[in-house]
């Protein structure tokens, strides 16, 4: 899909087939395009945690308790390592987040050219989805987005309202 095109139709996605999982040649591509992301001195201070089996999948959901969010076939967590992320020294700022946003939202395209829905999710209940995935000290979830095919029939809305262009550039 042309660039421009797939940044002004991606979406997110509230509606998912259950019945159909996305392929790992796909996946692996959705993921890959998280690693090469860029990151503060190359750190890459994230870990990617692809949950796609069903008794994981049962543990994962219940730290957002909506009904599509049950649907998805995958979920896609991503980890930060605060600990490994790159630190401004006048101000100790950890880059960790910026990082990880970075990551994720080159996943979410990469998911969208893939024709694959997202949906970026950071109202989860921490202590369940920690306590899921077993996660150690150093390890904190950042965002989780299901990954899955929209079920069949489903349309995007394709009207997204956004600020116009000189409502958020000053030029000096």
């Amino acid at each position: 899909m042309e660039f421009t095109t797939l940044i002004r139709e991606r979406e997110s996605i509230r509606n998912y087939d259950p019945a159909r999982t996305v392929e790992e040649d796909i996946l692996n591509r959705i993921l890959d395009a998280g690693r090469v992301a860029p990151s503060a001195s190359n750190r890459q201070p994230w870990t990617f945690v692809l949950v796609s089996s069903s008794e994981k999948l049962k543990e994962v959901r219940k730290c957002y308790h909506k009904d599509w969010f049950k649907d998805a076939p995958h979920i896609l967590v991503l980890v930060g390592h605060p600990s490994q992320a790159w630190e401004r020294s006048y101000d100790g700022y950890n880059s960790m987040e910026t990082d990880a946003t970075i990551a994720m939202d080159h996943m979410i395209l990469a998911a969208e050219n893939e024709g694959v829905g997202t949906c970026w999710i950071v109202a989860y209940d921490k202590d369940t989805l920690t306590s899921a995935l077993g996660l150690g000290e150093d390890e904190s979830v950042f965002c989780i987005t299901p990954l899955g095919y929209p079920r069949k029939g489903f349309q995007k809305k394709r009207n997204k309202i956004r600020k116009e262009l000189s409502a958020v550039v000053r030029r000096i």
